[in-house]
């Protein structure tokens, strides 16, 4: 946030009218994640497919978006998720909602479905005789464009129906919704980690903002199949951005997910134009999309413009003495003051809308 009070500028979002489907006045565009319902029963139709992505961000995100891109899970990203982005991308170029240039806003797969997106819709809009989509910045949520280890797991499990696999089994069930059957997983096979990491990689100038979680989902059940730290979905690498698939604990090698300045095994190197701005070790996969509060957000990448658009949010240092530490001054922290208050979607929206 800004330098005025977390407080002072959600009272502002919300007294605010006219401007809502919009942020720092540009249109804004949702790519939503993998929807694991769609493996058990895949949408019948497109406004199926369109009925579940208006589901997937009615938290917070929905009423503050001009479009959507919605994907069925069941498909490939190279297959059917491309030609069903093909038909939304070319409305909304005909529509010319990104000729003031548009914020895309993507979860998860979206991630992935995202850069998919910006390595081709240029090429696919010229076939049609139209302009490419303007996109200003995608602020990416918990990135899955690196890949999971849970993915590469549901695909192994597939095809091996052995007992002593049962508790592998167990975790990857709670991540894709069904039992592994070959041929039945979709998009989890692009989010094996090489397949994720050799789709779409080419450098563009559209800044990739990372929002990146540390938290338990499904209680925590799946943590120990992720290398390094991870939101119980997505591992931190990716989410980061990070070019290799090392496990990692940190986005940056001076502080950790809760932060607290200390050394941590960081990426070596970023995707081009990915830039962590936020770490919250507390929140989790999908509660950064704003159902979740009391979790404190760290700044990473601060007090910079990224294509023309100002990240500036507020930042606190200050030491905390554990309370086996009967003398010196503890440890030192950096933190979003008061972003324990708010949810991480709101917290981003109010600052980088200021």
């Amino acid at each position: 946030m800004k330098k005025t009070t977390i407080a002072v500028a959600l009272m502002a979002a919300t007294c605010s009218t006219g401007a809502l489907a919009q942020l720092a006045g540009h249109n804004v565009i949702l790519v939503h994640g993998f929807q694991q319902e769609d493996l058990a029963s895949p949408p019948a139709d497109m406004d199926a497919v369109k009925a579940n992505g208006e589901d997937y961000w009615r938290t917070f995100w929905l009423s503050r978006s001009e479009a959507r891109i919605d994907w069925a899970s069941d498909g490939r990203v190279e297959g059917k998720i491309a030609q069903q982005a093909y038909q939304q991308v070319k409305a909304i170029a005909q529509e010319g909602l990104c000729s003031d240039y548009c914020i895309v806003v993507s979860h998860s797969t979206g991630d992935l479905v995202t850069r998919y997106l910006l390595d081709n819709q240029a090429r696919w809009l010229a076939a049609d005789g139209l302009p490419p989509l303007k996109i200003l910045a995608s602020l990416d949520f918990s990135g899955a464009g690196g890949g999971t280890d849970l993915a590469d797991l549901a695909v192994s499990v597939a095809y091996n129906d052995s007992w002593y696999l049962a508790p592998v089994k167990a975790a990857v069930k709670l991540f894709t919704g069904i039992d592994p059957q070959p041929g039945k997983l979709g998009v989890v096979n692009d989010l094996q980690t090489n397949a994720a990491r050799n789709l779409a990689v080419s450098p563009n100038s559209i800044p990739r903002l990372r929002f990146v979680a540390g938290g338990a989902s499904y209680g925590g059940v799946t943590k120990p199949f992720i290398d390094g730290t991870d939101d119980g979905v997505v591992p931190t690498h990716s989410s980061c951005g990070s070019a290799s698939s090392n496990a990692i604990d940190s986005c940056v090698s001076n502080l950790s997910l809760a932060g607290k300045v200390s050394s941590q095994d960081a990426p070596s190197s970023l995707y081009y134009n990915h830039y962590p701005i936020l770490m919250n070790e507390g929140v989790t996969h999908s509660g950064v999309l704003g159902s979740e509060v009391g979790n404190i957000s760290v700044p990473v990448v601060n007090n910079t413009a990224l294509n023309g658009l100002q990240v500036d949010f507020a930042s606190r240092t200050y030491n905390k003495r554990a309370w086996w530490q009967l003398w010196g001054s503890g440890d030192r922290y950096i933190e979003v003051p008061g972003s324990d208050s708010t949810d991480m979607s709101t917290l981003v929206y109010t600052t980088l809308n200021d």
